[in-house]
């Protein structure tokens, strides 16, 4: 057995609370490592936050303006300079894009320790896989996300999130929600199969638990139907009869919601609400308008209709809620598509994972750093690549 597949084994057979020892233990005896640590990346997207019992030994490491989150932003191995002649080399951890966080270890000296830079990303992304199938039974990788207390809102937000990026040969996507710590009801969700991608983007009424609530019970009857394997606009209108069925249009939700044909590029779209799609073609910007039908929930059995555009490789596509495209600064001024467009070309060169993030915090400068959200703010990206050519 190879130095990697004793690691890999090493990792795959680790109770779920003991994948960091299992890997500490690993690369120290097989590649000499002196320090392991594992940093999860925190809800807000601005900490990677240290894997540990609490509480913590080891500080947070900053996103921005560190050498693990390099190695974050960048999603590729980033090797530094350590003490005593060694190096230390960050590693992502992620999972088909969905960036959770970092594996840092020093190496002694440094022209063997770059040799294993490979070998290593490859049990770094090991681990990744490891990490969400061990959230099933413990809360200690979960727990490392958060550097402030989750309110009971936003904890069953985010635990109703498939995650927060994913990669495909057709596509990267990328979601942020904000304030991440308190978000009420806005939300996405996608699924991908061999021919299609569909995404959910939702703008939830209300605050608190009530919104969550409200979301949650959207969300899954959206599911519902889709695992049945029904059309869009079916999948509208029977989560639109759930929504109903319980609020009696007391409370309805927004959804925007794309069927992504991975072959052609073609887009079946059910609009129902205010999220807003603005599209970044070569270097012009504008908004996709769709006709505006009813919130589900808001009467009993309406009736959806599906729309189409089409998408080509190059597009980016950003999804936005209301807590983002009508949020006003202090004198008065709707962020809207202008500034939503300046953001759009400022953030051109950042990958899809990295836009909702950068977008959001444009959006706090606009608003004014000493003002507090009133409302969601959820930003979604999609670059789209379209299908490889085959030859």
């Amino acid at each position: 057995m190879n130095r990697f597949q004793t690691a890999e084994r090493a990792v795959r057979t680790a109770a779920p609370h003991e994948l960091l020892d299992a890997v500490r233990v690993v690369l120290t005896e097989q590649y000499g490592a002196q320090a392991v640590e594992l940093f999860m990346a925190d809800y807000g997207l601005t900490a990677l936050q240290p894997v540990s019992v609490r509480p913590h030994n080891l500080e947070a490491v900053p996103v921005h303006g560190s050498p693990a989150g390099r190695a974050f932003g960048s999603q590729e191995p980033y090797c530094e300079d350590g003490q005593d002649g060694g190096t230390r080399v960050h590693l992502p951890v992620s999972v088909r894009g969905d960036r959770l966080g970092v594996l840092s270890l020093t190496l002694p000296g440094d022209e063997a320790a770059r040799g294993y830079v490979s070998e290593l990303a490859e049990i770094a992304d090991v681990l990744a896989h490891e990490v969400l199938v061990a959230e099933r039974d413990t809360d200690l990788y979960l727990q490392a996300r958060r550097k402030d207390r989750l309110t009971l809102a936003a904890e069953m937000q985010w635990q109703l999130l498939p995650g927060r990026s994913c990669t495909r040969p057709e596509y990267d996507l990328g979601g942020q929600l904000e304030p991440a710590y308190a978000v009420f009801g806005d939300n996405f969700d996608w699924s991908a199969t061999a021919d299609h991608l569909m995404l959910y983007v939702t703008n939830g009424m209300g605050e608190g638990i009530e919104a969550a609530l409200l979301t949650s019970l959207a969300i899954n009857a959206l599911r519902n139907a889709r695992r049945a394997g029904i059309s869009l606009a079916d999948q509208a209108a029977l989560a639109d009869q759930a929504v109903y069925a319980h609020y009696r249009g007391r409370s309805y939700l927004s959804v925007l919601m794309l069927d992504f044909d991975l072959d052609s590029g073609r887009v079946s779209v059910v609009d129902a609400g205010s999220p807003q799609l603005l599209r970044l073609r070569g270097s012009t910007v504008e908004r996709i308008p769709f006709e505006a039908q009813l919130p589900l929930g808001m009467f009993e059995e309406t009736d959806y209709v599906a729309q189409d555009f089409e998408v080509e490789p190059g597009d980016r596509l950003v999804f936005v809620s209301d807590g983002v495209h009508a949020v006003y600064s202090p004198k008065g001024e709707a962020y809207g598509d202008r500034a939503l467009a300046r953001a759009m070309h400022s953030t051109r060169l950042l990958p899809a994972a990295e836009v909702p993030r950068a977008i959001l915090r444009e959006l706090a400068v606009h608003r004014g750093e000493s003002v507090l959200a009133t409302d969601d703010a959820l930003v979604v990206c999609v670059d789209w690549r379209g299908r490889p050519d085959p030859t």
